[in-house]
């Protein structure tokens, strides 16, 4: 028998799946309509805590509509990625190591693509 703590998702898979809804919208989307589009069983103030952590973070921007509010992402799914790889980098002092790092671990394909970017006149 399992108990409810090994039910539980990897952090992070909520607010992954909350974005993947919000991307997918035409428009703004309410807690509940966001409910909807997960359709797994999540209460309204599950996802609307999702939503408000999201909205702390600056990932998402709110509106009022009604009394609620209804979200929308305000990056796509690549700016937010790398506004995470920013912030990862931001958190070490020696910034320069870490950027070696990062560099020294590229695959061929990703250097090449990185240093195309980094020099778009040299092709």
């Amino acid at each position: 028998m399992t108990d409810a703590k090994d039910e539980r998702r990897p952090a992070g898979e909520l607010e992954a799946s909350v974005m993947a809804v919000l991307w997918a919208a035409d428009a703004p989307r309410t807690p509940g309509q966001v409910q909807l589009s997960l359709g797994a069983g999540l209460a309204r103030t599950t996802v609307t805590t999702i939503l408000t952590r999201l909205h702390d973070k600056g990932v998402v921007e709110r509106h009022r509509q009604g009394r609620g509010y209804a979200y929308y992402p305000v990056q796509d799914a690549h700016g937010l990625t790398a506004r995470r790889m920013h912030s990862e980098l931001d958190r070490d002092a020696d910034r320069e190591t870490v950027l070696a790092r990062f560099v020294a671990q590229l695959s061929p394909d990703d250097e090449r693509v990185l240093r195309d970017l980094l020099e778009p006149g040299e092709r």
